[in-house]
């Protein structure tokens, strides 16, 4: 199953932004990075941090499968912050991304329950997508 949507997706412009947010990830990143993404733990898929696409840079994303996952922290409580969330997600899932959310509260607190899920959208997207 090749999906790889995102390479006409890629945002170089972008480039210098995202190795910067690579360098100084929030905890809840550096955690889901080290002990959920990493080293093709997630069934096999292969997630890159930091990935600029479209306008934006996401937080994580499987290629293959085209899914992002997003962590929130509180500033995204404000309603200002989900507007632009929002708009920013619905834009992605235009162009035919899958979005996970979790708070980095879920991410540090239950590490166990945020990669159970995103297990099962791993399996969903691969029993849905052409192979």
């Amino acid at each position: 199953m090749k999906k790889n949507i995102s390479n006409k997706h890629y945002n170089k412009q972008l480039k210098p932004v995202a190795r910067e947010l690579r360098k100084n990830m929030t905890k809840a990143e550096a955690a889901l990075w080290k002990y959920g993404l990493r080293k093709k733990e997630r069934r096999g898929y292969t997630f890159n941090r930091q990935r600029p696409v479209l306008n934006y840079v996401a937080d994580f994303m499987c290629k293959e499968l085209g899914l992002i996952i997003e962590l929130d922290g509180g500033s995204h409580d404000h309603p200002k912050a989900k507007k632009k969330d929002e708009g920013r997600q619905l834009n992605l899932e235009k162009a035919g991304f899958k979005i996970l959310r979790f708070t980095n509260e879920d991410v540090l607190k239950n590490m166990e329950s945020v990669c159970r899920k995103i297990d099962e959208e791993i399996i969903l997207l691969e029993s849905t997508k052409q192979k």
